[in-house]
C-alpha cells in the first residue's frame, strides 16, 4: 500500500492496517507532504492499494518518537470511482 497525497504518490517507510484505516510511518518528503496537506488543506489523502483502495481519508493522529513519526488515517468517504 501507498499515499497519494494531492498528485504525489508518497511511500511509507511501513504502514499498517486498523480498523477504519492504516498506520503508516513517515519521514522526510513524505511526512512533509501528509503534513502540508493536513495544516494548510488543498490536497486530498488517499490510499492506493490493499482493501482501502482509493478510500479519502483523514489524519487522526499523529505520534512522534525519537526518529519516527506514526501518523494514523481514518477512512472518510467511499472509494474515488474512476471514469
Amino acid at each position: 500500500m501507498e499515499l497519494i497525497v494531492g498528485n504525489k504518490r508518497v511511500i511509507p517507510t511501513a504502514m499498517t492496517p486498523i480498523p477504519g484505516g492504516v498506520e503508516a510511518q513517515l519521514a522526510g518528503e513524505a511526512l512533509l507532504s501528509v503534513l502540508e496537506a493536513t495544516f494548510h488543506g488543498g490536497a486530498t489523502i488517499e490510499v492506493l492499494g490493499g482493501d482501502l483502495d482509493r478510500r479519502p481519508m483523514d489524519v487522526a493522529e499523529i505520534r512522534m518518537e525519537g526518529a519516527s513519526t506514526t501518523v494514523t488515517l481514518v477512512c472518510s468517504g467511499a472509494a474515488l470511482r474512476l471514469n
